[in-house]
């Protein structure tokens, strides 16, 4: 007897949308019940009409007309729009997973705090540099909670910033910073984002900066190591690529981030890591609270 599969709605038909789409393929728990937005000439509206999903155009109101068809709502619009659901959504009872930088609900990063996003109506997955670079700023912290000082450099692909990422900009920032701060509890963090326009394009990296005196190195690294074994579960193309290290009393990591290639190329890493973050979270929450496993 096959199980019953929980399904998902999506709004927003643009790269991350559709790049939730295609990885629902792969999903054993979860599939499409609405694939809404906007545009009909949206070439993600033209895939999953291909697929047999139900889509539309009227963005969220096809979910208020249709509430029955999904129990979890991916929203990847915008941040400014995912304001005016956020309420909508709650109203109608359904789990929320916000892909904008909104911040309306609890930030959650999987590796970090997942059981603990279970009892919320809306989870917000920051950006993609908070789910990148957020753990590893952590896994330093645990080690060193004196730490004075974290800055996380996430440099991506400017072919690979659509225009919600580039609208969003300063939502970026902030929202990386405040995730940087509330995971390690160092109040003195930044966050700075980079587009770079070099062809072919290049694969997401993320430099994350400690100011640390007399830092344990053997802790840190171990601490590093782990957490990032621990992503890959969810996010296979994460690798650390420099280890940390120690130089001018200030501790350095650089890791990267490949994509899947699901819809989106394998360089824009910074779509795919925030993607595979949502999945993993949906199918949590489907397992534990929607079919009692």
């Amino acid at each position: 007897m096959e199980s019953r599969k929980v399904k998902v709605g999506i709004i927003g038909t643009g790269n991350i949308g559709t790049d939730i789409l295609m990885k629902l393929k792969r999903s054993d728990i979860l599939e499409c019940g609405m694939f809404t937005g906007r545009n009909p000439a949206s070439k993600g509206i033209q895939i999953a009409q291909k697929m047999g999903v139900p889509t539309s155009i009227e963005s969220i109101r096809a979910i208020e007309k249709q509430p029955e068809c999904c129990d979890i709502v991916f929203d990847a619009t915008s941040a400014e729009v995912h304001r005016i659901n956020a309420p909508i959504l709650k109203k109608l009872g359904k789990f929320a997973i916000d892909m904008t930088p909104a911040h309306v609900g609890k930030m959650c990063v999987p590796v970090l705090n997942l059981e603990e996003c279970l009892n919320e109506d809306n989870v917000n997955l920051i950006t993609c540099g908070g789910q990148a670079t957020t753990p590893i700023a952590y896994a330093i912290s645990k080690i060193h909670p004196e730490t004075k000082y974290i800055e996380i450099v996430a440099t991506i692909a400017s072919k690979s910033a659509g225009a919600g990422t580039r609208n969003n900009i300063d939502e970026f920032t902030q929202a990386t910073r405040e995730a940087l701060t509330e995971f390690t509890g160092i109040k003195n963090t930044k966050a700075i984002i980079v587009l770079n326009p070099a062809e072919p394009p290049i694969t997401m990296h993320n430099t994350v900066y400690a100011l640390i005196d007399n830092p344990n190195m053997e802790a840190i690294r171990k601490s590093v190591r782990d957490m990032e074994l621990k992503i890959r579960q969810y996010v296979p193309g994460y690798k650390i690529v420099m280890e940390p290290t120690y130089e001018n009393g200030r501790v350095t990591t650089t890791l990267q981030v490949v994509g899947l290639g699901d819809y989106l190329p394998k360089y824009s890493g910074n779509l795919d890591i925030i993607t595979c973050a949502a999945i993993e979270i949906a199918e949590y929450y489907a397992r534990k609270r929607i079919l009692g496993e």
